[in-house]
């Protein structure tokens, strides 16, 4: 028996789309894996900054008269015990009673235990909810559901909660100014997403540049920038990535966020507070381009800059502002989690 050319060409034809659905079945399968890793343990974050805020409640509740302060605790124990099918329903509970609290009349270290412990839930949410959202839009994808790539994994739900306000703008600040000066009351605040961007070789990019307002003021930094409306932290780390370096990263090589760091400090002529959250990223080495700077990047004079951690920490005994400024010390830790040996937990640094 012996087949004509077309026979064989039509056949080779069919076993390669075969083989290309295989392989595209096979990576799908994959990435839905690690993203339902992703939303596991984001909710195991969550969860664990749900925990924190209920044990700060606690301690307020014991400081307050004891109508109000075992109502509050009482409110505190039911959200940490609810199942995860009611535990929306309890957290609000308590955040409407928080929103209610005078905090006036609490002790200063318990307001800023509150402040910190509220911004934790906000960022870990923010986080739990991009990852569910993410494995949701992939989940729902009609060739992802007729060939079942999903598995017999339940779909991750969104957890939303309301926020007391003014909740992170009261988190406790760390000023880049002058210790001569006292710190300034804040014209806006703003979140931002920062890359710790690194190479094979661990060496680290930051950029320099210089206050528009004050040119003498000179400071290096790591990539990144404000999350603009619409976005979420991930999506812009990815576009600051690629409009300070010209580098367009995927999403799922980004780790993170994995610290916070809360800052008052003057620049262009305001006051800014900003909150900041931290990705790490490992590339291979790259010429950085600035093709994709800002006006107002380009009025900073951005220059890029690799370097290794000796370089780091000459540049840092020089004198010369570097932000964040524990990051010669943190370095090591921001490379394992490129490197996937090391899981993020969100904590806050300098």
């Amino acid at each position: 028996m012996t087949f004509s050319a077309v026979t064989i060409l039509i056949l080779s034809l069919v076993a390669a789309v075969v083989v290309a659905i295989g392989v595209w079945a096979y990576s799908t399968a994959n990435r839905l894996d690690r993203l339902h890793v992703r939303s596991d343990l984001s909710w195991q974050a969550l969860d664990a900054a749900l925990a924190r805020r209920a044990v700060v409640v606690r301690s307020i509740a014991a400081s307050i008269p004891v109508p109000e302060g075992r109502a509050l605790a009482l409110l505190a124990d039911t959200a940490e015990r609810a199942d995860r099918t009611r535990r929306e329903e309890a957290e609000n509970a308590l955040s409407a009673a928080l929103a209610r609290l005078e905090t006036g009349r609490l002790r200063p270290q318990l307001v800023a235990e509150l402040a910190d412990a509220e911004a934790r839930v906000l960022i870990a949410r923010r986080f739990h909810n991009d990852a569910v959202r993410d494995t949701l839009a992939l989940r729902r994808r009609r060739p992802v559901r007729w060939l079942h790539l999903g598995g017999t994994a339940p779909l991750p739900t969104y957890f939303e909660i309301a926020e007391r306000a003014g909740a992170v703008a009261t988190a406790p600040a760390t000023a880049p100014v002058p210790a001569d000066r006292t710190t300034p009351i804040p014209d806006r605040a703003r979140t931002s997403a920062r890359v710790v961007l690194l190479d094979e070789d661990g060496r680290v990019l930051l950029l320099r540049g210089h206050d528009p307002a004050a040119p003498e003021r000179h400071f290096w930094f790591t990539v990144g920038g404000a999350v603009e409306g619409g976005e979420d932290l991930a999506t812009a780390a990815l576009r600051e990535i690629a409009e300070e370096t010209g580098l367009h990263v995927d999403r799922d090589h980004l780790c993170g966020p994995m610290w916070r760091r809360v800052a008052v400090f003057p620049f262009n002529g305001e006051v800014l507070h900003s909150e900041e959250l931290f990705f790490a990223v490992r590339v291979p080495s790259f010429e950085p381009a600035d093709d994709g700077f800002t006006d107002l990047e380009r009025r900073m004079r951005l220059e890029h800059r690799w370097f290794d951690e000796e370089d780091l920490q000459a540049l840092v005994r020089s004198g010369s502002a570097v932000y964040p400024q524990d990051l010669p010390e943190l370095l090591d830790e921001a490379r394992q989690i490129a490197a996937r040996r090391r899981q993020p937990e969100i904590r806050a640094i300098h």
